[in-house]
């Protein structure tokens, strides 16, 4: 465990109503006071280098009411981005709006060409907007044109050293673009597309001569939000704006009947909603679709107005979640004996996994899991056809985009395509290249590291005094929700006497704590822990969390690591 640094300086800037605790707790995240504000009117205004060319694009597609398809991807940011801007449109009046989302086992990702033709033949669009893709979509960007067919393309994936020839390119990641957050998952980018509309065409009378009710954007807040969180994206004060905006709307139903449909079937309460339940119960629930068939059910789920028919999306996608963690569970097994048998986590700079059996759907989840474990970064291979599709997943301390971009340029033909983040990445490779890849892949990541393997201690907010162990404290950092990456939830340690204990539900460890030279008793729960020896001391890296159990309202310690004393 290691105390976070805190910024003694911007320490010293926070009012004095703010808890000393919470103070050291922004000021380790190098968050201001006035960041910590999460109104409406605190988002960044857009400002993207394309907008204007794409804004007149829309602009003449609902004058003319061109047939406008929009393409997605096939994960919860993809179908929650392709739900906004179906919706954005509706509410702005087009009447020939349409989706297509490629088939991850028939098309792959993207605006590929094996989609473009597919949509010309089901869709004859006049204007296609990709949602959470086309960054690197050459080919099939020159196919649409071609074809005659313009193209927007929204994206938040990282652009290589030239772009592909659309119309407008909307990415806060371009070169030259002047957005101040470069951390928008793909609906957000989509959002503020959207919202940039309807200000230009408001600004041109639009609404008021066509005889359109002005429309609300708020409305759609709800899938910005589930969308964001599910990307596990950098938490800006932007997107913790995003989010809260569309939690507090959840929260009081006024959302897209999809969502309630989903928090329905997973047993999460919508009044008490915080942004985990959307990660851990909604977005599995989207991706599952998208990972084992086709995510058009989860777009069909958040488009319904109808709850009825909500719910049996839900339930579809319930299903596919069950079998989503079975394959899963296997697969991640299996990972593991190899990894196992082959003594990587003897020197791990790097895991790189293939299986004939192994379903490319999942895979992405197992090399987060791996890299989880053993902290380093995983790539993880299926068959697809005559190629590999892998997913790897990295740490914070190699940029895994930019680690492809350098092996691609220094072996041609090594990899056939790839594209992504800093921290997680898709690829695609001949099935003969793998064992050349898997060497050089370690190699490249050795050399980054400079023969160093990183350390990975726990980061904590240090230790909370007696009293400050307290529901109202659980329930004050609460207010200040979304936690996530980049401003972390908090993490706290002491020492602890261990007074009893129990296994719950088979595999959690339920026990009762107490400081040591302190009398306060603490229940506490440690997921998926074994029992540890009685009459323990221990020092326990903790949340505090906050427990409603029959209408009763608790402090519950939800502990992240224990070292025995």
């Amino acid at each position: 465990m290691l105390i976070r640094n805190i910024d003694s300086i911007l320490l010293a800037t926070y009012s004095d109503d703010i808890p000393k605790f919470l103070k050291q707790i922004f000021a380790a995240r190098g968050v201001s006071q006035a960041q910590l504000s999460l109104g409406l009117a605190n988002l960044f205004k857009p400002d993207f280098p394309q907008l204007d060319q794409a804004l007149t694009l829309l602009e003449q597609a609902l004058l003319k009411q061109k047939r406008v398809l929009i393409v997605g991807d096939f994960d919860c940011d993809g179908a929650t981005a392709s739900v906004v801007a179906i919706k954005s449109l509706r509410m702005m009046g087009a009447q020939q709006v349409d989706f297509l989302v490629p088939n991850r086992f028939e098309h792959g990702y993207g605006l590929s060409p094996e989609i473009v033709k597919l949509a010309i033949k089901e869709k004859q669009p006049d204007l296609m907007i990709t949602v959470d893709n086309g960054i690197c979509s050459f080919a099939g960007v020159a196919l649409a044109k071609k074809s005659n067919i313009e193209v927007i393309i929204t994206d938040h994936h990282l652009p290589g050293k030239s772009l592909p020839e659309a119309d407008a390119i909307i990415n806060p990641n371009l070169e030259d673009c002047n957005f101040p957050s470069p951390n928008l998952a793909g609906v957000g980018v989509c959002f503020y597309l959207f919202s940039a509309l309807k200000t230009y065409l408001q600004n041109k009378q639009y609404f008021a001569k066509n005889k359109i009710p002005l429309p609300d954007l708020r409305r759609i807040l709800d899938l910005v939000a589930l969308g964001t969180v599910a990307d596990v994206v950098h938490l800006d004060q932007n997107n913790r704006i995003l989010i809260n905006e569309g939690i507090k709307r959840i929260r009081k139903k006024h959302c897209a009947p999809g969502i309630l449909a989903l928090l329905e079937i997973a047993n999460r309460p919508i009044q008490a909603l915080q942004a985990s339940d959307l990660g851990f119960a909604v977005a599995p629930r989207l991706n599952a679709a998208g990972r084992l068939s086709d995510i058009s059910v989860g777009i069909r789920c958040l488009l319904s107005d109808d709850i009825n028919d909500a719910r049996r999306y839900a339930q579809q996608l319930d299903a596919f979640n069950q079998k989503r963690k079975t394959e899963q569970a296997r697969i991640q097994d299996e990972a593991k004996a190899i990894v196992k048998a082959q003594k990587i986590f003897e020197d791990p700079f790097a895991i790189t996994l293939f299986d004939a059996e192994w379903h490319e759907g999942i895979v992405g989840i197992v090399a987060g899991k791996l890299k989880q474990d053993y902290h380093c970064p995983a790539a993880v291979f299926a068959k697809s056809g005559d190629f590999l599709k892998g997913s790897i997943r990295s740490i914070p301390s190699v940029h895994i985009k930019d680690l492809l971009d350098l092996l691609d340029r220094k072996n041609p033909g090594l990899i056939e395509k790839f594209g992504g983040h800093a921290l997680a990445a898709g690829l695609s490779l001949k099935a003969g290249n793998f064992s050349i890849f898997k060497a050089k892949f370690t190699s490249a990541i050795k050399q980054h590291l400079s023969g160093k393997i990183p350390s990975h201690p726990l980061l904590t907010d240090g230790i909370l005094e007696a009293r400050e162990i307290s529901l109202k404290n659980a329930q004050l950092l609460n207010k200040y929700a979304p936690w996530g990456q980049g401003f972390e939830e908090p993490i706290f340690q002491g020492e602890f006497d261990i007074v009893e204990q129990k296994i719950i539900g088979g595999q959690h460890l339920k026990c009762r704590l107490k400081l040591t030279n302190d009398k306060q008793i603490h229940d506490a729960i440690a997921f998926f822990h074994p029992p540890i020896p009685p009459k323990t001391q221990a020092k326990i890296a903790y949340k505090l969390a906050i427990n409603q159990w029959h209408g009763s309202t608790s402090l519950q310690l939800m502990i992240e690591q224990i070292q025995s004393l």
